[in-house]
């Protein structure tokens, strides 16, 4: 959790997107604690209720469960359901958009095609 928090989104959602960035860089594992919602607090001086409330979100799709009395910890396939998000979320956000704009501009889908190799063999 070397992330900055910033003013661009809810800060319960940027608790959420870090411990998911953790989860898909194998920095939190399968089976792994993850932070308390009072450590977050702490390193982040943010109210433990909207640390939770980041952590809630995560539990509530199936990435994190608690063993109670001790925590949070990921689940089983969490890194799996991440991906899974992510890739929609991309697609929706993204791909969609990107064909829309496409074809307001008149581009074809092997001009499209072409722009994408383009810019992979400039990155």
């Amino acid at each position: 959790m070397n992330e900055i928090l910033t003013q661009e989104k809810s800060i319960y959602l940027q608790i959420s997107e870090m411990i998911e960035n953790d989860i898909l860089r194998d920095i939190l594992l399968e089976e792994e604690k993850v932070p308390s919602t009072n450590e977050l607090a702490k390193f982040f001086k943010i109210n433990p209720a909207t640390a939770a409330k980041g952590i809630n979100l995560l539990a509530a799709e199936g990435m994190l469960y608690k063993k109670r009395g001790i925590g949070m910890f990921v689940a089983q396939g969490a890194k799996e359901a991440v991906k899974k998000k992510r890739r929609d979320a991309f697609y929706e956000n993204y791909i969609k958009t990107l064909l829309v704009e496409a074809a307001s501009l008149g581009i074809s889908r092997q001009e499209l095609a072409d722009m994408i190799q383009k810019a992979d063999a400039e990155a």
